[in-house]
């Protein structure tokens, strides 16, 4: 009996994160607001890898992201992978990393932060990698990444 495959279509330019584990892909667009674009963004959610396990999959059309950018995913999917597309070729591809420091994503959870008041991108340090705790440039409190991560479902 043949196999039946189902084909997403090839991007020209863009980035494809892949890799990401199963029911973290629609976290990473809402997160990161990848949805927000005019651009096509094709998700694949719960696919199924050759090894039989399910992973998610974001195709963005016309948009390249950085490598500070991508590193960023590592919050939510430290197993991605980054493929950048130019003429339906890869020509870069990458495994993401926990960046040392996280610039203008994320709002610092102390109300008595100058981030809230003065006109100035949020910048948090990454302290611990292996429980992620983020300390913030301004007010220099140390924050669990859970409570980030709770803010985003």
């Amino acid at each position: 009996m043949p196999t039946k495959k189902l084909k997403v279509e090839a991007i020209e330019q863009g980035t494809v994160i892949d890799h990401i584990p199963a029911g973290v892909g629609i976290k990473i667009l809402q997160f990161f607001e990848l949805s927000q674009t005019s651009e096509r963004v094709t998700v694949g959610l719960n696919l199924k890898t050759q090894s039989g396990e399910s992973k998610d999959l974001i195709k963005l059309e016309n948009i390249e992201l950085t490598r500070e950018q991508s590193n960023q995913i590592a919050l939510f999917a430290e197993t991605a992978t980054i493929n950048v597309i130019r003429d339906y070729e890869v020509v870069d591809k990458f495994s993401v990393r926990l960046p040392e420091s996280i610039y203008g994503i994320l709002a610092c959870p102390n109300g008595n932060c100058i981030s809230h008041d003065e006109p100035v991108s949020s910048r948090f340090y990454v302290r611990s990698k292996d429980n992620l705790r983020l300390k913030c440039h301004y007010c220099e409190k140390e924050f669990r990444w859970q409570w980030f991560s709770d803010l985003s479902r």
